[in-house]
């Protein structure tokens, strides 16, 4: 069975919206699924990449895109007060719920919390209760999460090293497509190599 590798980071508004779809598309053609967090300030660092909202006219511009593909997909979204925030620490914390097999429901918890309730992810208190919320151990992430430094530096690096240069990043084996918009083409990539 092919498999799909979703790189994301919780500061990215595409990442989230993929997130809302992702699982559904990839079920659909009968594959895997594979949640990978990813540091979108270190992959920028690395290839010079910058965000869209440092470019004036896309800064302009993101707010409405995002609200069209939101209300396209059927699901909430709210500008955050506090964009861009540091997410080390519930990157971090997601490879805690990955090691307890919680990675998938925490990822949409957080999501959740920063692009839809506009909550400050960056802080420990509220990582805590998000999960918590969402019937995970969120002191127990919160307290692991120092521990994975290096287990995000090097899942950062590998996506650089495989061409990544923003978020959300998608695999199919080395075949990379990168943006919400290019999930389809993802998808239709994942259901060929499942015939394979």
């Amino acid at each position: 069975m092919a498999t799909l590798e979703f790189f994301y980071d919780f500061v990215s508004p595409y990442s989230y919206l993929a997130s809302t779809r992702v699982e559904a598309e990839v079920t659909r053609v009968g594959g895997k699924l594979r949640f990978r967090p990813f540091l979108l300030g270190g992959v920028f660092n690395a290839t010079g990449n910058k965000a869209p909202i440092e470019n004036p006219a896309k800064g302009r511009h993101l707010a409405t895109d995002l609200g069209r593909w939101a209300k396209r997909l059927g699901v909430p979204f709210a500008w955050p007060a506090q964009f861009p925030l540091l997410t080390v620490l519930p990157l971090r914390a997601a490879f805690a719920a990955e090691k307890a097999g919680v990675l998938v429901p925490y990822t949409h918890a957080v999501f959740r919390a920063y692009w839809a309730e506009g909550r400050d992810i960056s802080s420990p208190a509220v990582v805590q209760e998000v999960a918590t919320k969402a019937g995970l151990d969120g002191a127990a992430l919160v307290a692991e999460a120092p521990g994975f430094k290096d287990a995000l530096k090097a899942q950062t690096q590998e996506a650089v090293d495989r061409g990544s240069f923003g978020a959300p990043t998608f695999f199919v084996g080395e075949e990379m497509f990168i943006g919400n918009d290019r999930l389809d083409f993802a998808i239709e990539a994942l259901a060929d190599a499942g015939k394979a």
